[in-house]
């Protein structure tokens, strides 16, 4: 007998779950994910390059989380080390000098040569929301007196990693390793469940020009290193569900939505601009002495046709007509008056189901003060989401793995680095800082961080993150200096900060 939710949402007797296909039930991840996950991948891509509101919600993202880089600030644990906090922030320092010194060099860490760390930082996370997930190899280079580190990071797209031998392109093709474990697209997994290494093709699968003569071939990548038992390769995604091995495209809930968006924008657009063409038909009779200009536009610029009997719609274009032959137009009303009210609806139940305000997406203010704050806070809960996701699966274990690498060769002192993971943990420690939230009203925001600074809520430190993604610490020593040179200059200081640290302009 149907009781609780059989007589609600599972119901199978009531009209409204009649067309429901309640008998099809939803499989494994590998089955709902992996098996669509080419066309998922394929469409999400098409409506980037050609929907602007799917670039929007691509774009907007990428710009707040990574932005111009998400940038490495060490902060050693000095009490776990057992060193002094002076001696602590000389470290840190010389350990953030260091890492800029491979990161900002596109030489030192691609292994392509194209991109800095925060260039391929921006790489990864794009791929991510195309493609459902993305690869970064860590490969070994020669190191040289102007390069000395060897480490470098190779991204390769969601579609080269596949089992082994799927040269159709397809996906969701599950294999057998020569271990004996499963391979589910690309993901070799052990009995217990753990991803133990990937297969990386080397090429498209659906690209038939091979770069190698030999045609395509696929290198077995083991996550840990055997001897050092490091990260070889880093898997960065985001799963919705256990047992899942590979990403969704982050378009994938609204790809259908977007595609119906842009079929009517073109549309509407097709349909304004032929009600604004002025095109003249002229029918043809017994006492016509020929058309001299016959079917062609008037503007100087345009190619003429070859085909006499084309008739063409176009600004200032003369038609004639043959005999018996009659124009007839429909009559539409275009511009349609509530087809940006349509949209702007759509547009809020998609920005909605990924997260993120309407407003944001559309790039568009025009609501209250209060309302567009509201919209600004709601995005950045999803950024700061996203970010702290990508700094643990992308930013943080390439940090590690060039820390081990500057350590082991002598570049940095760090003792007992390599004795204890507790001690490697703690000179490890980073705070990723990234794109701020930005001030609709900076005056109002500023005020209210000192209201919170001085009632002891959060710190300065905390607020110059988040207001300006700055360091306090660069600039306090910045800031001694100007003063300095103010003095020097007879510019005479009346006030501290403290005494008054919102209206003190010095």
């Amino acid at each position: 007998m149907a009781s609780g939710y059989g007589k609600g949402s599972a119901s199978n007797d009531k009209r409204v779950f009649k067309s429901f296909l309640n008998e099809l039930l939803s499989g494994s991840p590998r089955q709902d994910i992996d098996y669509n996950n080419k066309t998922l991948r394929q469409r999400s891509r098409l409506l980037y390059m050609t929907e602007p509101l799917a670039a929007s919600l691509v774009n907007n993202p990428r710009n707040n989380v990574v932005g111009l880089g998400i940038f490495a600030k060490p902060r050693i644990d000095f009490e776990t080390i057992g060193i002094s906090k002076e001696a602590a922030e000389k470290m840190q320092v010389r350990f953030e000098k260091e890492f800029r010194l491979w990161a900002e060099d596109k030489y030192s860490c691609d292994a392509m040569g194209m991109n800095n760390f925060y260039g391929l930082q921006q790489i990864a996370f794009t791929s991510w929301l195309l493609s459902g997930d993305v690869f970064a190899l860590f490969k070994s280079f020669n190191r040289t007196p102007v390069r000395p580190y060897g480490l470098r990071l190779h991204i390769i797209e969601a579609d080269r990693c596949c089992t082994e031998g799927n040269r159709s392109g397809r996906y969701g093709i599950v294999g057998t390793s020569a271990d004996g474990n499963q391979v589910y697209d690309g993901v070799e997994v052990d009995k217990n469940g753990m991803v133990v290494a990937y297969y990386i093709a080397s090429s498209y699968p659906s690209d038939y020009n091979y770069p190698d003569k030999d045609g395509l071939k696929w290198q077995r990548v083991p996550v840990l290193g055997i001897e050092t038992q490091l990260p070889t390769i880093l898997h960065v995604m985001s799963a919705e569900r256990p047992d899942q091995y590979r990403g969704v495209p982050f378009l994938s809930k609204v790809i259908e939505p977007l595609l119906q968006i842009r079929r009517y924008r073109e549309a509407e657009l097709m349909a304004a601009v032929i009600q604004a063409f002025f095109t003249v038909f002229i029918e043809e009779t017994d006492d016509s002495n020929g058309n001299p200009m016959f079917n062609e536009p008037l503007g100087d610029n345009e190619e003429k046709s070859t085909n006499e009997d084309e008739l063409e719609l176009g600004p200032g274009n003369i038609n004639f007509l043959d005999k018996g032959q009659k124009a007839n137009f429909a009559q539409p009303t275009h511009p349609n008056s509530g087809f940006s009210a349509f949209c702007e609806t759509l547009i809020c139940h998609i920005a909605s189901g990924l997260g993120i305000p309407k407003e944001i997406v559309l790039m568009c203010f025009n609501s209250s003060y209060s309302a567009s704050r509201a919209a600004l806070q709601e995005a950045w809960k999803t950024y700061r989401m996203f970010r702290k996701w990508f700094v643990d699966d992308f930013c943080q274990p390439t940090y590690e793995r060039w820390l081990y690498e500057a350590v082991a060769l002598g570049r940095l002192s760090a003792p007992g680095f390599f004795n204890d993971p507790i001690i490697r943990k703690a000179y490890s420690g980073v705070e990723w800082v990234g794109q701020s939230q930005g001030m609709i009203d900076p005056t109002k925001d500023v005020k209210a961080a000192v209201d919170a600074i001085t009632a002891g809520f959060t710190t300065a430190e905390a607020e110059t993150v988040r207001l300006y993604g700055g360091d306090i610490y660069q600039n306090i020593a910045q800031r001694g200096h100007e003063i300095e040179l103010m003095k020097e200059a007879g510019m005479l200081q009346t006030q501290t900060f403290a005494e008054n640290p919102v209206n003190n302009q010095s």
